[in-house]
């Protein structure tokens, strides 16, 4: 587990992801060893999804010990290794809206 973000204040999640999505889009030209992102976008397909099975499983633990910082926290962390994920497989954000718009 990382450590815990200080001074949480509640976001746009909307407006914050979109900026995340651009971010990582902008990080696919950037050097892979000295940027994450472009080490996890350029590296082998498996490690990218790992870190989503990886994070998914922390929120989880987190949820079984009820630690509400803990939850929050990997949830942070799951969302930006999918967004990783979907940038790399082309699927935006507008795409996955749509797809959760079509299932109401």
């Amino acid at each position: 587990m990382g450590e815990r973000t200080p001074n949480v204040q509640d976001g746009d999640l909307a407006e914050t992801l979109r900026y995340l999505a651009d971010v990582i889009e902008s990080r696919r030209s950037a050097d892979p060893q000295t940027s994450y992102t472009a080490k996890l976008l350029r590296g082998p397909e498996d490690e990218r999804l790992k870190k989503v099975v990886e994070e998914a499983c922390e929120v989880v633990l987190a949820a079984k010990d009820h630690d509400h910082d803990h939850v929050r926290y990997e949830a942070a962390d799951l969302l930006y290794h999918l967004l990783v994920v979907l940038d790399a497989e082309g699927v935006s954000l507008s795409e996955l809206a749509g797809e959760l718009n079509a299932r109401r």
